[in-house]
């Protein structure tokens, strides 16, 4: 088993060069696939776990090959713990308090919003949907105390807004429990 304390995604519009940039991605150093897939409309995206430096290497050495379709990539050294189970949809949040979600154009800038949001505030990252059904958009839903989601929330927002890539962003106080069972 990998230890992941980093997190690496290239997302591209070409489906071809998504697997491409996957297989590179686990050729280079010795990394695990998290998600592997198409997504709408018509992109692709992988997601890799494993040491930073593995990490760092394996998506430079794919972006830098290659090329066509790139649309965005990142690393995330010292990922916060939450995003994984976030990711695979296996929360353990069995109750809503506030409730905040964070909406963005791109999958990539989402991810990374969502590290930020939970590592600025005392939160529970919930899910982390990614542009399935969703038009190549993707969201994120946390809890928390009504304070600590709305700094969390900001802080997500920012790093999303900073590539002008925010849909929107909400903070629900008291929320009905209807929406979990709804959510995940």
């Amino acid at each position: 088993m990998i230890k992941k304390n980093s997190l690496g995604l290239i997302e591209l519009t070409s489906i071809a060069s998504g697997m491409h940039a996957a297989d590179i991605m686990l050729k280079t150093a010795d990394v695990e696939l998290v998600i592997s897939r198409t997504i709408c409309s018509g992109k692709y995206m992988s997601i890799i776990g494993g040491d930073v430096a593995a990490v760092r290497s394996s998506v430079e050495t794919a972006v830098d090959t290659v090329g066509f379709g790139v649309v965005d990539f990142f690393v995330i050294p010292n990922v916060h713990p939450d995003v994984f189970p976030a990711l695979a949809g296996h929360s353990n949040v069995e109750l809503l308090q506030a409730l905040g979600i964070l909406e963005s154009f791109s999958v990539a800038s989402l991810i990374e919003a969502a590290d930020a949001a939970v590592k600025a505030a005392k939160v529970r990252l919930i899910e982390i949907r990614l542009a399935m059904a969703l038009g190549g958009k993707a969201f994120c839903t946390i809890t928390g105390e009504v304070a600590a989601v709305q700094a969390a929330v900001d802080a997500g927002a920012a790093v999303i807004q900073e590539k002008g890539l925010l849909v929107n962003k909400i903070v629900i106080p008291q929320p009905r429990q209807e929406l979990l069972r709804e959510m995940i």
